[in-house]
């Protein structure tokens, strides 16, 4: 496959997390960037190639050698967003950029050797699952932080959006995967919450609570 016909399969991929009955060709131009009109053309390519499924009004769905296809560069992604940080001190705000560089390495025995010296790690520096080498994913049991009610408390363990500017900000706040956050009050009017993370008080808006992902702590 061509780079760009790879990076059509992750965005569908990921597209067809909230739609998996069809994915729309407007939302896969708008994450591309592209007109429409290319976006149907490179559609039917991967069509031809059986890699997706397209019928004009319903959308793009992925077949299994296509969703398969989408795993193993998705898996690429997330672990090399690992070895950065983890062997080159990347911060985890810099990653994203430099992996969607060497995603399409396409030496599987080099992504599979890379694996074992990371230590088969399930999960990237943003929180999410890395699928092994035959397309399998951990699940992990996440909710939004935005969805907690005031005295519970939750473990941070992802990030719903990775842009650098979410992660710098989270970084001067000190919120980081692994973060223990405590709900001390929520707002009915801006449905604002009140935190304790690690021991200090401090006041989030709905759009950074609705971007964090936690499981429930005790």
């Amino acid at each position: 496959m061509t780079h760009s016909e790879e990076n059509y399969l992750k965005v569908i991929y990921h597209l067809s997390v909230v739609s998996p009955r069809g994915v729309n060709t407007n939302a896969i131009a708008g994450m591309i960037e592209s007109k429409a009109s290319s976006v149907t053309d490179m559609v039917k390519k991967l069509a031809e190639k059986e890699l997706v499924l397209y019928q004009k009004y319903q959308g793009v769905t992925l077949t299994e050698k296509g969703l398969l296809a989408a795993k193993m560069i998705v898996r690429k992604h997330r672990l090399w967003e690992v070895f950065l940080v983890e062997k080159l001190d990347f911060t985890w705000d810099e990653v994203h950029d430099v992996a969607e560089e060497l995603e399409h390495i396409k030496s599987e025995k080099l992504i599979n050797k890379l694996d074992a010296y990371l230590g088969f790690p399930t999960e990237d520096p943003h929180g999410d699952p890395i699928p092994n080498a035959k397309g399998e994913i951990k699940k992990i049991d996440k909710q939004l932080l935005s969805d907690l009610e005031t005295g519970q408390k939750g473990i941070c363990v992802g990030v719903k959006d990775s842009s650098s500017s979410f992660l710098q900000y989270l970084d001067k706040q000190q919120i980081a995967l692994g973060s223990k956050i405590e709900i001390v009050g929520k707002e009915t009017f801006d449905m604002s919450l009140t935190i304790i993370v690690e021991g200090k008080e401090m006041i989030i808006s709905n759009k950074i609570a609705n971007n964090l992902f936690v499981k429930l702590a005790p």
